[in-house]
């Protein structure tokens, strides 16, 4: 079924019901099938796609750029020193200014605020590449990944281990929420999410027969789990936290007892990168502790990282053709 979401941000997947978030995974993996058929429909043909980017990445500029660029868009990179954004000009008169020059808007930054400015002054679609408190489309992402592997998401445990309040983990119990997964966080208490966020979630997995578990006991986060996901210990802005998070995180390292303690053999592992996974970086070098997830997970025959990885692209592409798209 179709779902006409023409005009409509994307900042947080508390503002799509289960459905809508259904339609968008439906879409992206019809776009996937077409690409890999050479069937790209071109429905943001003549489009300009402004990307704010106040912090680096690799798979959400790539993904922007190849999502649009496939569906026959032009991508106009604009980092934090190419433009004004909240110095010489506020958010809110940027997002004036560039509501009149492109047809849509991706921001990754800090502060959750800003994509909501964007979001309300722009007037053309705005999409949340990460903020501070929520990482959606990512989670689309991890969730196309798991219905590649499952085939549903509704009743498929997901045990998430390490910092339990960052984005990623916020916006990963909203989604699950809505779609009614089995969702756990084992996490130190210290790093549980949010009570306010926690409450919304229950209530919403009251609704879809969802469930959520928040744990600091490993055991019982990853008992029976179809996935088990991890990330960073230090977000991008936290490097003077990173010993401290170590030292508290060691024990929820995605290992292979963890992967052992889940008594599924079927269970895959997700990431949304980059992972310290080895000493080949300059960081983990720098903090050979910092591993969290070990060389064997990563690279082991049940990593689906790199899937993970290649659906933001697919992902993404569904977001930007239906809230923009000509069809």
């Amino acid at each position: 079924m179709a779902f006409n979401l023409k005009g409509r941000n994307l900042l947080t997947l508390l503002d799509f019901t289960p459905r809508e978030i259904g339609f968008l995974l439906d879409l992206a993996g019809t776009l996937k099938i077409n690409k890999y058929a050479g069937n790209t429909t071109r429905n943001l043909d003549g489009k300009n796609i402004a990307l704010l980017f106040e912090k680096p990445s690799t798979r959400t500029r790539c993904a922007f750029t190849v999502a649009a660029v496939d569906e026959g868009a032009h991508a106009e990179y604009l980092g934090k020193g190419d433009i004004q954004l909240g110095k010489k000009e506020t958010v809110k008169d940027t997002a004036r200014v560039l509501g009149r020059m492109f047809d849509g808007i991706q921001f990754r930054g800090f502060a959750h605020e800003t994509v909501e400015i964007l979001g309300a002054y722009s007037g053309v679609p705005v999409w949340n590449g990460l903020t501070d408190l929520y990482h959606p489309t990512q989670v689309l992402a991890d969730f196309l990944t798991v219905i590649e592997e499952f085939v549903y998401l509704r009743g498929i445990t997901l045990c998430y281990m390490g910092d339990g309040r960052n984005n990623v983990a916020n916006s990963l119990m909203i989604g699950a929420a809505k779609m009614g997964m089995d969702f756990r966080i084992a996490a130190p208490k210290s790093l549980f999410p949010e009570a306010e966020l926690l409450a919304v979630c229950r209530e919403i997995a009251e609704q879809t027969d969802g469930r959520i578990t928040i744990t600091d006991d490993v055991t019982e986060g990853v008992r029976d789990a179809d996935v088990i996901y991890t990330d960073v210990w230090a977000s991008m802005g936290e490097e003077s936290k990173i010993t401290e998070r170590i030292n508290l995180l060691k024990p929820y390292q995605v290992n292979m007892e963890a992967f052992e303690k889940t008594d599924n053999a079927s269970a895959i592992f997700l990431h949304c990168l980059p992972c310290f996974h080895n000493l080949e970086t300059e960081l983990s070098r720098q903090y050979p502790d910092i591993c969290e997830a070990t060389e064997d997970v990563f690279e082991s025959g049940f990593s689906r990282v790199f899937d993970q990885a290649e659906n933001r692209v697919h992902t993404i592409k569904a977001v930007m053709v239906a809230t923009l798209g000509k069809q």
